[in-house]
């Protein structure tokens, strides 16, 4: 019995990562929070923290519903060693088979430490990108997308496979350009702050745009839009600090508050079920496999975006994009040609 409460402890307080700082509370050597093992333990506690006054507030405010986290709870506790694991040895991996062959080597200096930063960005943007567009990837990304509502406990909601998958593509290609490994971990570990802070929802945040910063950098706000299934919103806003490349590659998108974001994925879900957020795409994506003709199709449905049809009939997201501006295009020429 006091392994069973040892063991429930031990994951309460690595859920929300205080066991470092307890640990350097107890040696009494304060001195190691100014470090960056201190910084990290110190810091570690604040997404969770966040979550929890999130919740408190909308229970105040009577806007508290225990299915908007059910998903997220579930998917966490799915997720809690095996994705962890796999995620840390993949990171490993990579840095050990790519390391050597970096077109050049950094130091871990402050100028370094910004091309590090903008390198591992670039990195994120062609996970993410992937992720959108090739649709057996689609399949460990929905998960993370299928909530119909914005709250920090989404960024606990991901198919286990996932980190696993994104740590090598990014940690690639940040050994390959070069990131000192080091200088790597400070990096993964500010942009896993951040990641999961743009996920605070409305109960907390009403307006996330954050003024002037949102010239510069990824806000709530703009990752709010990434998880809108609104035609306008689809496939927007990839980084997860800065707004670089999502501006250089023209998927940057503001949020527009005269329309309300509707989040979720298009996909028809059974209404807040942990299966199938979790495997519905995969399901959906075996009975089209399944029902194509011919192996090239069959393979064009594992490979081409989520949307694509053998038929030509297509649903992809920049289609449905495309469409709902053109449409938009053409009404407002409508509406300008009835008022002369």
């Amino acid at each position: 019995m006091t392994d069973f409460l040892r063991a429930i402890f031990d994951e309460f307080t690595g859920f929300f990562g205080f066991g470092n700082l307890i640990d350097i509370l107890k040696s009494g050597n304060y001195s190691e929070l100014l470090t960056y093992h201190g910084i990290t333990s110190v810091l570690g506690p604040l997404i969770p923290f966040l979550l929890i006054i999130e919740i408190i507030r909308a229970a105040f405010y009577k806007r508290f519903k225990v299915i908007h986290y059910k998903i997220s709870f579930f998917t966490y506790v799915f997720n809690a060693f095996v994705g962890r694991l796999i995620s840390f040895a993949m990171v490993g991996i990579c840095i050990g088979l790519f390391e050597k062959h970096a077109i050049f080597k950094t130091i871990f200096t402050w100028y370094w430490f910004i091309y590090g930063y903008i390198i591992w960005e670039f990195s994120h943007f062609i996970y993410h990108f992937l992720a959108h567009k090739v649709r057996i990837l689609w399949c460990l990304h929905s998960t993370h997308h299928a909530p119909a509502n914005m709250n920090l406990s989404i960024t606990y909601a991901h198919f286990f496979l996932e980190g696993p998958y994104a740590d090598i593509i990014r940690t690639t290609i940040c050994m390959l350009l070069g990131v000192n490994p080091a200088m790597l971990f400070v990096i993964m570990f500010v942009d896993g702050t951040w990641g999961a802070f743009i996920h605070i929802g409305e109960n907390l945040v009403n307006d996330a745009r954050f003024g002037f910063l949102s010239k510069i950098i990824l806000t709530p706000s703009h990752h709010r839009v990434h998880h809108a299934k609104n035609p306008c919103y689809m496939d927007t806003n990839f980084c997860n600090l800065l707004n670089i490349w999502d501006k250089v590659f023209g998927t940057y998108q503001p949020e527009d508050r005269n329309m309300p974001i509707e989040y979720g994925i298009t996909r028809p879900m059974k209404p807040h079920s942990f299966l199938d957020a979790y495997f519905g795409e995969i399901v959906d994506l075996a009975k089209d496999v399944v029902k194509a003709p011919g192996i090239k199709n069959k393979f064009l449905y594992i490979f081409m975006p989520p949307g694509w049809s053998h038929t030509g009939d297509h649903k992809m997201a920049t289609t449905v994009r495309k469409e709902f501006l053109n449409q938009n295009i053409l009404d407002e020429k409508e509406t300008a040609s009835t008022s002369f």
